[in-house]
């Protein structure tokens, strides 16, 4: 049997040489990194929007070097065909490294370097790694930075997936509103410190959980506005330095043409956004909010359906799975619990990413991937958590209509509703008594003359209009 011979290629850096297959199209720089940072099962790759982003911005600069006139046409073309080729998805197994790096996300742009560079040379006709022709740093790079290309290409991937976040949300929203107009009519007691309180309805408990989750995207949609004000021509702190004149603003425009999203703009003061990454603690303060109103409402659900017997046992959530290896018919609120892991899990990342922002350190914050990586997977996770809470579990809420009534009517709880008519002291004295005795506050109420059952209806009723 004979072996097969995997052609190879050599290439060089400022350490030595290195041989690589001769058909990846990443080079030197992007096996260096591969050797070093072996961390985490997070790879480049599985975030498509980070390499889209990338390879927008290289397409972007290679127009704008090209129009001011220090790229060559040809080389300019083939580097605009590459990144195009990049940016709908071809080639994304080449970005083989992993998102926890040191050198400022560095590894990860010279990946997009060489890729695009030796996807470049094959337009052109020529080997890969045939850098005399068409250079990842000499060309692909120029006028670039990793330290403006890196934020920027995380910049617009943000905004792009919590782009889906919104869809996701307003998915789960309009599933809380449904059951809100189903259940609009159905009367409960309101609950405050796990106490009784008042009447209410189900439907505004539920309609309540989408403002909740409104208000939470009202802030989102707030800082992903923020993420397109971008430092991309600031080079290596913000000066513009290597730089060509002209060269920021037509990448700029680029960016907004090749987008479509014409709000993106360039930063007033260069060296403060290359040296701030406090867009990225805002956005996941954005996220955290999200979760954690998720938690909430996963939270309460949990507990009104709890029991069924034993429990509140108001509502009842869709059974999913079978709930016990040893307990035979028992049903768990997986759903809610899973969605509940997600807050805690976007609750961690955000400690990670203001750790980072906080490390920051003069005219650079070199900790971006691990900024990078907490915030792509919290957005992943809580647009998915979003979807599958909406899904799995709202849509098919059903209520236990004559157990709340049967609390409603016999709770102590209405002597709140009775008091503002019968007086504080005398309200007391009815619940002191309902309590004691199990007798329902609305007979009481009547029995003793203080009210009328039909004084007694209006005020329930008074009690749960909004």
């Amino acid at each position: 049997m004979t072996e097969v011979q995997t052609q190879i290629r050599t290439e060089s850096d400022l350490i030595g040489a290195v041989e690589l297959p001769a058909d990846v199209y990443y080079g030197v720089n992007t096996v260096r990194a591969a050797e070093n940072f072996q961390l985490s099962s997070t790879r480049v790759e599985q975030f498509p929007e980070l390499i889209e982003a990338l390879a927008i911005i290289k397409h972007a600069a290679a127009a704008a070097n090209r129009d001011v006139g220090a790229l060559d046409e040809t080389i300019a073309s083939a580097i605009i065909a590459a990144a195009k080729d990049v940016a709908v998805g071809q080639l994304h197994d080449q970005f083989i490294l992993d998102m926890i790096q040191g050198g400022a996300g560095t590894s990860t742009n010279m990946n997009a370097n060489e890729v695009i560079a030796n996807r470049g040379l094959e337009h052109m006709g020529l080997a890969k790694g045939d850098y005399d022709a068409l250079h990842p740093l000499n060309h692909v790079n120029m006028g670039q930075s990793t330290n403006d290309v890196y934020p920027t290409a995380l910049k617009l991937a943000l905004h792009k997936m919590t782009g889906t976040l919104l869809e996701s949300l307003e998915g789960l929203k309009n599933a809380l509103r449904a059951k809100a107009k189903e259940f609009h009519t159905t009367v409960k007691m309101g609950r405050t410190q796990m106490q009784i309180a008042v009447p209410m309805t189900l439907g505004q408990e539920f309609a309540a959980w989408a403002v909740m989750l409104e208000r939470a995207e009202t802030g989102l949609k707030r800082v992903r506005f923020d993420l397109l004000e971008l430092n991309l021509g600031g080079t290596a702190i913000g000066t513009g330095i290597n730089a060509n004149p002209g060269y920021r603003e037509r990448a700029i425009e680029y960016l907004r043409e090749i987008t479509g999203l014409t709000n993106i703009s360039s930063a007033p003061d260069l060296i403060a956004a290359t040296a701030d990454t406090q867009i990225f603690v805002d956005l996941s303060g954005a996220l955290k909010r999200v979760g954690l109103i998720m938690s909430k409402i996963a939270n309460d659900l949990r507990l009104l359906s709890s029991g069924p017997s034993g429990g509140f046992g108001e509502i009842n959530l869709p059974a999913r799975q079978a709930g016990s290896s040893i307990m035979p018919g028992k049903v768990n609120p997986v759903i809610a619990e899973a969605v509940n892991q997600v807050a805690y899990q976007v609750a961690g990342h955000d400690a990670a990413i203001s750790m980072a922002v906080e490390a920051g350190q003069l005219e650079l914050n070199p900790f971006e991937p691990i900024m990078a990586r907490g915030l792509f997977d919290s957005i992943g996770i809580l647009s998915n958590a979003a979807t599958m809470f909406a899904d799995k579990c709202i849509v098919g809420i059903t209520a236990n209509e004559q157990l709340m009534r049967d609390v409603v009517e016999g709770s102590a709880g209405l002597a709140t509703v009775f008091s503002p008519v019968v007086g504080y002291k005398a309200a007391t004295a009815l619940a002191v008594e309902a309590t004691k005795t199990g007798a329902k506050v609305t007979d009481l109420a009547v029995e003793k003359g203080l009210l009328t059952s039909a004084q007694v209806e209006e005020l329930i009723n008074e009690a749960l209009a909004v």
